[in-house]
Parts: structure tokens; C-alpha cells; sequence
């Protein structure tokens, strides 16, 4: 079904002209063990667009010469690839260093990320009913209520005795945009908050950096999970083909995290996906098992099972209340948070399952990206 090889020495073979040929040179540099992990590499992909063409030329110039930039304006900015990498990109200088010049403070390039996070929320807006509660502890029955009401067909149901190996592969492909990044951005968030509010995602922090153990991290368990299952588990490595509806998703975590206006809708974000990860982690594991991925692979998604259950209930008390008992009108914002995050889920599972019920990739095709 998938129409090329997701490995690491296939993806990045330099003698390939379908390959940005820096990206290329990085990755071969850089090319990893099973059990090691590269964090610190260029991450420049080749533009799908005018807005990420226009990134990508600045990345590798020095800042303070971003000049004139294309009208932001797409038809669907919550699954536009051009759009959505772009906006991948102006984030990523927060993270990493892309190209080796520091443009995470360069004033145009901020401005320019504003435009399209302007567009981004105007969309998530016109497409999410706004809801107002009368009482701040009323947010934590709608946000009950909001995950039942998105309940349908999930990529960890189709797997449940369906899918085959390469299609779980392809799935990690996908989500190694945000899982070998893990908690990151909600870092950002900590000094927005107070009281309860801080203290739970602090708690959650500390569980999902493995409590000071860098090995036990989520994002090393997912990048032992990709090695297991033979792909490139260094960070970035798969940009070139993550489509604009999965950047989306991570886009949306680190433009709420990165704003202290939008503290209250990463709380609900963060409430959301602490609330909704345990079965689909269950149905991951047992996938894996299926495909004969020992225990060292399963861990990830065996680990997520085990402190999950907690961290849905940290969530649901401890960061909601604390929030909303601090700042009761914020009460609208946290559920446009969690319905902005369970809307673009289902938008990244629709799309994925109806590729692969065409038996074609969900992934950027490479002609994209010539």
C-alpha cells in the first residue's frame, strides 16, 4: 500500500533528487542506531507552497531580512500543507535551532506567525459552536460531554483486529511530529498558570520526562517504539511528509501553549487528550503485539495505560478546577480548547482512514515536495 519506503536509509538516500539535498546531507550525517537518538539537526524541508516557500528562503538567510510575505489566506487553514508548514516551521525556532541562525526573536517573523494563527483560529471558530456554562464547575461535565459526542470510528478502533504493519508504521510517521517532542509545549504554558492549575500539568510533566530519567521519557519510548518498528526515530526526520491536517494537530498545542490568552483553551486541550489517551493506548499496545513487536517496543503505550488513568483525573480536578476557580470566565475557553483539539483529531483520523481505505499513503506524496 505505501508507495515508498518509510526506513531511514530509503527516506534520506542522498542520491535521490526528490530530496531537499541539505536535509538529505543532515540526515545521512546523522544517520542513527536503533538505540540512539538525534536531537539537534537541520529540519528544513521543501516548501509545499508560497507561504512555506517564503519560511524556508528566510530559515537560510540571516534575520532581520524576512521582507514582504504572501496574503495568508487558504481556503482550509486547518488542513492547508503549504499553510500549516508554514506555520510548522515558524514554531519549530522555538524548539530547535533549524539552520543555525536565531530568528526565534525575529520581530517580522513573530508578526508573520500572528497572521497565520490569526487565520488558523478564525477557522477553528467558524467551525466550533461556542459554549457558554453558567457555573465554572459545569466545564468539566461539558468537557464529559464533548468527548462523548466525538466518539466515532478512531484509527486505535480500526486497528483493533484490522491494519497491517505498514499501516502502523505510517501512523508513527505521523505522529512523530508531536510524540517525539511529547510535553514540550506545554512547558510553555507553566508560567502562565497558578495554583492548582500550575501544579497539574507540573505533575504530568514530571511523569512524562520519565521523573529525571532522560530514558524513560515518552519521547524516547516513542522513539523506541519507531525503532522497533525500522523506522528513523531521530527528531524532525519526517517532516518532508507529515500532511498539513497532522501539523495541525501539533500546531494547535504549541499556539495555545505560546500565548498566555489561550491558557485557558490549552488547559483544555491538555484535559482532552489526558482524558481520551487510555483505551487508545490499550488497542495500540495490543496491535503492536500483534505485529510482533516485543515489550521494549510496547512500552510507550503500555506506560501511557498505567499513568494515564491518573493524569485524566489530575486533569479533570486539578487543572480544570484550579483554573476555573481562579478565573471562572475562562470557563468558554477551555471547551473551545478541547473541541479545537477533539475537531482536528477527527479531521487527522478521517483522513488517514480514507486513504487507507483507498489502499493508497496518508502521507505527502513526493511529487509534492520536487
Amino acid at each position: 500500500m505505501t508507495k515508498y519506503d518509510l526506513s531511514a536509509k530509503s527516506t534520506f538516500e542522498a542520491t535521490d533528487d526528490r530530496i531537499n539535498p541539505a536535509f538529505a546531507s543532515a540526515a545521512q550525517e546523522n544517520a542513527v542506531a536503533s538505540d540512539q537518538v538525534v536531537v539537534n539537526w537541520p529540519l528544513i524541508p521543501w516548501p509545499r507552497g508560497p507561504l512555506s516557500a517564503a519560511v524556508i528562503e528566510a530559515l537560510q538567510r540571516e534575520p532581520g531580512t524576512l521582507g514582504p510575505m504572501p496574503d495568508v489566506t487558504v481556503a482550509d487553514p486547518l488542513a492547508d500543507d503549504d499553510f500549516q508548514l508554514a506555520l510548522y516551521l515558524c514554531y519549530e525556532v522555538q524548539y530547535r535551532d533549524l539552520i543555525g541562525a536565531d530568528w526565534e526573536c525575529d520581530v517580522d517573523l513573530l508578526a508573520f506567525r500572528a497572521k497565520l494563527e490569526g487565520a488558523f483560529e478564525a477557522q477553528l471558530r467558524e467551525e466550533i459552536s461556542q459554549r457558554h456554562v453558567r457555573e465554572p464547575f459545569d466545564v468539566a461535565t461539558e468537557l464529559d460531554q464533548l468527548i462523548l459526542a466525538s466518539r466515532r470510528e478512531s484509527i486505535s478502533t480500526y486497528f483493533s483486529g484490522r491494519g497491517t504493519l505498514d499501516q502502523f508504521r505510517e501512523f508513527c510517521v505521523h505522529r512523530s511530529a508531536s510524540h517525539l517532542r511529547e510535553g514540550d509545549p506545554h512547558a510553555f504554558a507553566i508560567p502562565h498558570l497558578s495554583g492548582d492549575a500550575k501544579a497539574a500539568p507540573i505533575q504530568i510533566q514530571s511523569d512524562d520526562n520519565g521523573s529525571g530519567d532522560s530514558l524513560h521519557t515518552y519521547s524516547a519510548l516513542f522513539a523506541t517504539t519507531m525503532s522497533a518498528l525500522g523506522l528513523d526515530a531521530s527528531y524532525g526526520s519526517y517532516v518532508e511528509v507529515t500532511p498539513g491536517v497532522t501539523l495541525a494537530t501539533v500546531n494547535l498545542v504549541s499556539m495555545f501553549a505560546m500565548h498566555r490568552k489561550w491558557r485557558a483553551a490549552l488547559v483544555g486541550q491538555l484535559a482532552v487528550m489526558e482524558m481520551t489517551s487510555v483505551g487508545s493506548m490499550q488497542r495500540y499496545s495490543r496491535a503492536l503485539e500483534r505485529f510482533g513487536i516485543g515489550a521494549e517496543g510496547r512500552r510507550f503505550d503500555d506506560v501511557h495505560v498505567d499513568v494515564d488513568m491518573h493524569h485524566a483525573e489530575v486533569a479533570r480536578g486539578r487543572l480544570v478546577t484550579g483554573l476555573l476557580s481562579a478565573d471562572p470566565e475562562l470557563g468558554s475557553e477551555v471547551l473551545f480548547g478541547a473541541a479545537a483539539m477533539l475537531l482536528l483529531e477527527e479531521n487527522f483520523s478521517r483522513h488517514v482512514l480514507t486513504a487507507w481505505s483507498q489502499e493508497r499513503s496518508s502521507l505527502v506524496p513526493w511529487e509534492m515536495n520536487s
